[in-house]
């Protein structure tokens, strides 16, 4: 399948550079896949179109403050973007601006901060590093001290923005865990929830499930070969509690609602595996996602989905493009057509912008 067919044309000025001044005010375009109707609401007004007794399916991981700055011995700055850690805690995969300059030296670090050790340089352009803290602290804790949030290319940020202390609040979920500071990315699609809407869906009859997959840089890179099956997708682990597990597993008990592709990603990678071969002491789930969704693909579990708008020729626009038409490819040129219409009616693209609902 031709990669091209995956493409569009999004004028600059619908990428969101800021949240909207509430979460729930951000716009939705709602989908029937039944009727093929379109409706636009406010976020906020979700359960007017809900079906009865929905169940939530959210990615509750916490976005680490990735983006570490330091120098080299040279004096020469050095942007680290931390990825995942390696074989302990203290050693992680990065992302260095210089690469080549401070792999060559070897070294970097920040005075009375930390020093940091080049290993190796390892694939699509990693380095593997040795972090010491100079306080008594993890390298977690001296990102989340020092650390800028690792906001997505596309969105504009010079050093001295002031939006960047909002940043650290908005590009988080409400429901993130603490415990499970681990991505480098966002899981937008629950950008939009607050506390009050949770409470209020709860109130009448919805309920909500938290599994965790640790975003990574991958799910920013296009897709660069020709042929949309030969592109070699990233690798995402993630873990689904027995309770959770549990609720996917039964379909009558209510809709199964997706909260970002990420949701999407981790249930349907564990419900195209023998279960056993990834279950847990505690009874759930715990693996490594390789699976790349695009038409023609089935849903095993998923009923409904909540997403942002996605990028051109990206994997997240190929599984939205099945989601629309499971079995089938008609979605890739429905969802060209959506995003026609969204882009007329200036709706915000990308992490900071509107979202989707598809029943």
């Amino acid at each position: 399948m031709d990669t091209d067919l995956f493409d569009y044309e999004l004028p600059r000025e619908r990428i969101a550079q800021e949240p909207a001044a509430r979460r729930d005010a951000s716009r939705l375009m709602v989908v029937d896949r039944k009727d093929r109707s379109v409706r636009h609401l406010s976020f906020a007004d979700i359960g007017s179109v809900l079906p009865e007794r929905p169940r939530f399916f959210r990615n509750n991981v916490s976005v680490l403050k990735a983006r570490l700055f330091g120098r080299r011995p040279s004096g020469g700055k050095v942007e680290c973007l931390l990825l995942q850690p390696a074989e302990d805690a203290e050693t992680w995969w990065c992302l260095l601006r210089p690469g080549r300059k401070t792999s060559a030296a070897g070294r970097f670090g920040l005075p009375g901060e930390y020093q940091a050790e080049v290993l190796e340089a390892g694939a699509n352009g990693n380095y593997r590093v040795r972090f010491r803290p100079e306080r008594a602290e993890s390298v977690t804790e001296l990102a989340g001290r020092l650390g800028v949030m690792p906001l997505p290319p596309y969105i504009e940020r010079s050093e001295a923005d002031p939006r960047r202390e909002s940043d650290n609040e908005r590009y988080q979920t409400v429901y993130a865990d603490p415990a499970k500071t681990l991505a480098v990315a966002a899981p937008t699609a629950g950008l939009h929830f607050t506390p009050e809407l949770i409470a209020r869906l709860e109130s009448t009859g919805a309920r909500f499930h938290d599994l965790t997959l640790q975003v990574g840089i991958g799910t920013f890179h296009p897709v660069q070969v020709k042929r949309i099956e030969d592109h070699n997708i990233h690798r995402e682990w993630y873990e689904i509690p027995a309770g959770v597990l549990a609720e996917l597993q039964q379909p009558a008990d209510g809709p199964r609602i997706a909260v970002g592709t990420t949701a999407v990603r981790s249930i349907e990678d564990a419900f195209r595996r023998p279960l056993d071969e990834i279950r847990e002491p505690s009874g759930g789930v715990r693996a490594e996602a390789s699976i790349y969704i695009y038409p023609p693909a089935e849903f095993a579990a998923v009923d409904a989905l909540i997403t942002n708008f996605h990028l051109p020729r990206s994997t997240l626009l190929c599984l939205v493009s099945a989601f629309l038409t499971p079995g089938r490819t008609e979605g890739i040129d429905w969802l060209k057509e959506l995003y026609a219409e969204a882009i007329a009616l200036k709706y915000r693209f990308y992490s900071y912008g509107d979202a989707m609902l598809i029943l």
